[in-house]
């Protein structure tokens, strides 16, 4: 007979439940069950309550701060390996601690680093992340590592916008390659702006390179915390002649005065994926789905088949 390639089994983290239906149903197939034993001290323990012997395991789960959501997913790791399950794959739609990926002055960590050695100790076999903060953070596994884009996500939601004069922006000098990569699809012209900060999540300065005069303008970046960055970017564009400004960030942390700081600056719409739960809505935000193509790759991985298609930066 025939050999069949069972199916796998899709497990969720707490933080990213939501997401992870979606994914699952997108599959084609129910989540697994996870019951989570609480002690009063705020210690909890996961415990698969089905068989994961011999099979091939997606664990989803987002790691952004605070640190439960981390140990949420390493102890979901180690229980999967330690139940025998053949192939153990993190699925973190967000990877955390991603801005840690270097020593930028003296006596600090590297905590990507740190966190990708502790995901591989507690069990991942295969990574699969969308838009690290760092493209150098795939160095830090010594197991595979799928990264994908939200462009595949962002792209047809802008053609539909269908907007003349549209201008490609980065909010600083480190994005400006993911903002030429999008214009190189769109066709569009890219403008950059150079900022300085006091210290980190202050801008001390910011100046606009490039002209935006009567443009539509695209701001492109990884995630927006404080929204600061974003928000006083839109704000000097429009005093430049902007007709509008729209962005696109992948990863939604918002914390602080973020909601606020977007409401009242000049944004016309911030872009955002659904890779970490918003802590409330806005008119000003919307939000697409990365459910499907996470469910794609898993299948694809899953069946051994190529991926390629998934990479369009």
């Amino acid at each position: 007979m025939p050999y069949t390639v069972p199916e796998p089994k899709i497990f969720a983290c707490r933080q990213s439940e939501a997401l992870a239906k979606e994914i699952a149903k997108s599959y084609g197939t129910e989540l697994g069950k996870v019951l989570f034993q609480e002690y009063s001290d705020g210690e909890y323990q996961p415990s698969f309550e089905e068989s994961v012997r011999g099979a091939r395991v997606f664990l989803i789960g987002s790691t952004h701060p605070g640190p439960e959501n981390l140990m949420e997913m390493l102890l979901m790791l180690d229980a999967a390996k330690r139940a025998s399950a053949r192939h153990i794959t993190a699925v973190l739609p967000y990877f955390g601690w991603a801005r840690q990926d270097r020593k930028d002055k003296p006596r600090v960590p590297i905590a990507a680093k740190l966190v990708a050695k502790m995901l591989e100790t507690a069990g991942a076999t295969r990574i699969i992340t969308m838009d690290l903060h760092a493209d150098q953070i795939q160095g830090f596994f010594e197991r595979p590592v799928d990264h994908l884009f939200a462009s595949t996500i962002f792209l047809p939601y802008l053609k539909e916008l269908n907007l003349d004069d549209l201008t490609m922006a980065s909010p600083d000098m480190g994005g400006s390659k993911r903002a030429y990569a999008y214009s190189r699809y769109l066709n569009s012209d890219v403008v950059v702006c150079y900022k300085q900060r006091a210290k980190a999540n202050v801008i001390e300065y910011m100046e606009l390179i490039g002209d935006v005069t009567g443009k539509n303008v695209i701001l492109a970046d990884d995630m927006v915390d404080t929204a600061g960055t974003l928000t006083k970017a839109a704000d000097l564009m429009i005093e430049r002649g902007a007709l509008s400004v729209r962005a696109i960030t992948t990863h939604a942390l918002l914390s602080g005065n973020a909601y606020e700081r977007i409401e009242n600056s000049k944004l016309t719409e911030l872009i955002v994926t659904d890779s970490i739960p918003l802590k409330q809505q806005s008119n000003k935000i919307r939000v697409l789905s990365c459910a499907k193509l996470f469910a794609d790759v898993m299948h694809r991985v899953h069946h051994n088949t190529s991926i390629s298609s998934k990479f369009l930066m």
